[in-house]
């Protein structure tokens, strides 16, 4: 393949070679050797004056385009070009005859078999000793080789071009797809990162929570954990727990935490459907289908679980969402852990508790019994000494109970005994202790009262006894007395042992003169001071 600069030397080689064949044969008056020469070049040569146009062409024109002279010479040479070419190709030459710079261009020739080929064409003028152009002398050289290679090698370019685009757009769509694959990998991972991080957040304030329930002795301890707990387990949540009260006809609250705001602080158990089925109750915002009584026209979401205890309902655990949405399904599923761990902390307190009032109360009177007797008349009495105050000690015993039983039955004494211990509860104060000694006797103990006070009490309580009525089974059982016997300490003793001991001492001197009376214990004897001994002159 010639490059462009080599084939305008060629042709500036012919045409050099034509102008000074020409020349000779201008001059030698056209020798027939210089046209012979002209005629054997490979390329077209031509000649042509500057106001008639086409002189010579060599055979090479004629045997390419199929040109006879009378079609050349002249003008005609323009029919051989292509129509495209043609209004071009003439603009050009009679700008370069009427500037006399030489002319160069391409276009394509007519060839014999009706087709075209791309030519180079160069024209140089010649000019006479008054610088006048006397004759143009012209070569085209065929490039239609190169121009069609030209072609080919640009159009590979525009379609490597092409595809190099379209990979490239490829590529950048590929990587604006792997970038936002990557920034959705990113989110989901922080989206994960932070479910997690909730989820351990909330089963470890779930095992604190559990760890403190452990912990706590009395139901209402167990629900200032759950109100302080509650907020760090479900933080999008605000809520509150009702429970039953002792009749089971109405829940009343138990705890409330983050301004859950409800109607009532009290309902029946029909305005919870989680009470109504059994189950976890879930209740979108808007939806009217199964509202709680107990909510009145949720502007959130809000779930409402039961409490259960070894099987039965002890109330009701409600959240609300804070923000507006559905409540989420983690939320859902650790809110039943929730309330079962509520309902089986609830459930062990209040085991406990039956459990502790089992071992320290009587189970016929409800009264505590001796064991925890013992155990309060030592706090008591060690508190008493301390602070230097007195301290009652009323030891109580009905008259004649065997009567009672003989005359109406063992059920009949029962019954006096628990109207007795219901009547002693309500003759003492809130801070005194009735205790069932055993049998028919019953003890109180009066903290921080002195002998006068407690003797007092003791007369009040024998002859409030009297008027007690006690039926059983629709009959009244007749008048219950009782004979009392008072100590106080510090006059009486100062451990639990001297003071019992100096009651009951009083309550035998009562039944033995008659009954139906009080009487006071006699003062401790004081432990004679020990007597120097002396030792006489001579003893040993």
């Amino acid at each position: 393949m010639l490059h462009a600069s080599s084939i305008y030397g060629v042709v500036s080689a012919i045409v050099a070679i034509a102008a000074s064949a020409v020349a000779l044969i201008t001059i030698r008056h056209a020798r027939k050797t210089h046209r012979s020469l002209l005629a054997a070049l490979p390329q077209i040569v031509w000649t042509a004056t500057p106001g008639s146009g086409v002189d010579y062409c060599n055979r090479r024109w004629y045997e390419l385009t199929g040109f006879t002279e009378s079609q050349t010479l002249g003008w005609g040479w323009p029919d051989a070009l292509h129509p495209d070419d043609r209004p071009v190709a003439l603009e050009n030459w009679e700008k370069c005859r009427l500037s006399g710079e030489p002319f160069e261009m391409e276009y394509r020739l007519l060839n014999a078999a009706g087709g075209f080929r791309w030519h180079l064409v160069r024209a140089t003028p010649m000019r006479d000793s008054s610088d006048a152009i006397v004759k143009w002398f012209g070569a085209c050289a065929d490039i239609d080789d190169q121009i069609r290679n030209q072609q080919l090698l640009e159009e590979q370019v525009r379609q490597h071009t092409a595809a190099l685009m379209e990979a490239n757009s490829l590529l950048q769509s590929e990587m604006r797809e792997r970038t936002l694959a990557q920034q959705e990998l990113n989110q989901q991972n922080d989206r994960m990162v932070r479910e997690l991080t909730k989820r351990s957040n909330r089963a470890t304030n779930l095992a604190k929570m559990a760890e403190l329930l452990q912990s706590c002795t009395e139901v209402k301890d167990a629900f200032s954990v759950v109100a302080g707990m509650a907020p760090k387990v479900f933080p999008e949540l605000r809520g509150a727990v009702h429970l039953f009260n002792a009749s089971r006809e109405r829940l009343e609250m138990a705890a409330l935490w983050e301004d859950c705001t409800l109607p009532d602080n009290a309902f029946g158990p029909l305005d919870c459907w989680a009470l109504r089925t059994g189950h976890m109750h879930v209740v979108l915002a808007g939806d009217h289908s199964a509202e709680c009584g107990h909510v009145t026209s949720p502007d959130h979401s809000y779930i409402c679980l039961p409490l259960l205890a070894h099987g039965e309902a002890i109330g009701i655990l409600h959240f609300q969402m804070i923000d507006t949405g559905e409540v989420p399904q983690p939320v859902l599923f650790t809110v039943n852990m929730f309330a079962e761990q509520v309902g089986l902390s609830v459930a062990n307190i209040r085991l406990r508790e039956a459990l502790r009032n089992q071992s320290i109360r009587d189970p016929l009177t409800g009264l505590y019994n001796r064991r925890y007797l013992e155990e309060m008349l030592g706090r008591e009495t060690r508190r008493a000494v301390r602070a230097e105050q007195g301290l009652g000690v009323l030891m109580l015993d009905l008259d004649h109970f065997k009567k009672f039983n003989d005359t109406y039955g063992h059920e009949a004494g029962d019954t006096v005994l628990r109207e007795t211990a219901s009547f002693l509860l309500k003759s003492v104060r809130a801070e005194d202790i009735v205790c069932r000694f055993g049998g028919e006797e019953f003890l109180v103990i009066l903290p921080v009262a002195d002998l006068k006070v407690t003797q007092a009490r003791a007369e009040r309580i024998r002859s409030k006894l009297r008027e007690l009525t006690v039926l059983h089974q629709g009959r009244s059982l007749g008048m219950v007395t009782v004979s009392v016997g008072v100590a106080g300490l510090p006059r009486h003793g100062t451990t639990p042992k001297e003071l019992i001991e100096a009651a009951d001492a009083a309550l035998y001197r009562a039944k033995k003169e008659g009954r139906d009376r009080v009487v006071v214990a006699d003062p401790a004897p004081q432990a004679a001071p020990a007597q120097p001994q002396i030792i006489g002159m001579g003893q040993p």
